[in-house]
């Protein structure tokens, strides 16, 4: 199996073949072809600098949070229970869990609705019929979102062969590793924006699951894929983190080999 390490953008094993056919659009009954085909996933690769380790003690989250982390968990977890029912009706179905480390200062439940909001919104891969979502409580499942403090992070990346010096995410599919100082601190391209980081996160990887790969900025001034790896630079566009705008157009980008 393959793992990716990124500040925001992750890249899981090949798996899941992407879907075929055409999607239809719930909203105006057309039909229309789904997003490309993923190309080959690249190799592991690093996307950011890491800072400095901390000291090991407790941390303030970022502006406007309440919550503070430990640099390093006791690896024990709340799994987050089902809120809802599956989102979406048709595609590719994708049993996702999500499980927070204790000591990270979040509340597993919020984490996880936040991640469920995502995965419904009209603006995510539910749009055309291309996916739906169902949230499981453990496995069987072919995504689970793990937020964990960094030094966490770090063995369970390190396990893959990654070193994410205390900053960075990962994958390996099923396994998306979240560290805890990107979620509470985001990324210079999202700063004051925790929601639409956050569903950076969760769309990306979805994409990723599905069988996408990455894309570029189609252009200056326009938004960013979902699929770009946002975290290196928007190259002119804007940062965006939704798959689909308003209008339900999917925010395509030339394909990244």
């Amino acid at each position: 199996m393959s793992a990716v390490i990124h500040g925001g953008d992750f890249l899981p094993a090949p798996g899941p073949q992407p879907p075929t056919g055409d999607g239809v659009d719930a909203a105006s009954g057309t039909r229309a072809p789904p997003p490309p085909r993923a190309s080959a996933p690249p190799p592991p690769s690093a996307s950011a600098p890491p800072r400095p380790k901390a000291d090991g003690g407790p941390r303030t989250g970022g502006p406007g949070r309440d919550s503070t982390y430990l640099e390093r968990g006791p690896g024990t977890f709340t799994w987050a229970a089902p809120a809802s029912g599956r989102a979406g009706r048709g595609g590719k179905l994708i049993r996702y869990g999500v499980k927070v480390e204790d000591g990270t200062g979040l509340d597993a439940a919020i984490a996880a609705a936040e991640i469920d909001r995502v995965l419904r919104d009209d603006r995510g891969w539910t749009r055309r019929g291309v996916a739906s979502f169902q949230h499981v409580t453990g496995p069987p499942y072919d995504m689970v979102v793990q937020i964990v403090s960094p030094a966490t992070a770090d063995e369970m990346c390190g396990a893959w062969g990654l070193d994410t010096g205390g900053e960075l995410n990962c994958a390996n599919a099923p396994d998306l590793v979240v560290n805890v100082r990107r979620w509470v601190e985001l990324s210079d391209q999202y700063k004051g924006r925790p929601h639409d980081y956050r569903a950076l996160i969760i769309n990306h990887e979805a994409g990723h699951v599905l069988g996408y790969g990455h894309r570029g900025c189609p252009g200056p001034g326009k938004p960013a894929p979902a699929l770009m790896q946002q975290i290196k630079g928007l190259d002119g566009c804007v940062a965006n983190p939704w798959v689909y705008d308003d209008a339900g157009t999917f925010i395509d980008g030339p394909r990244i080999p």
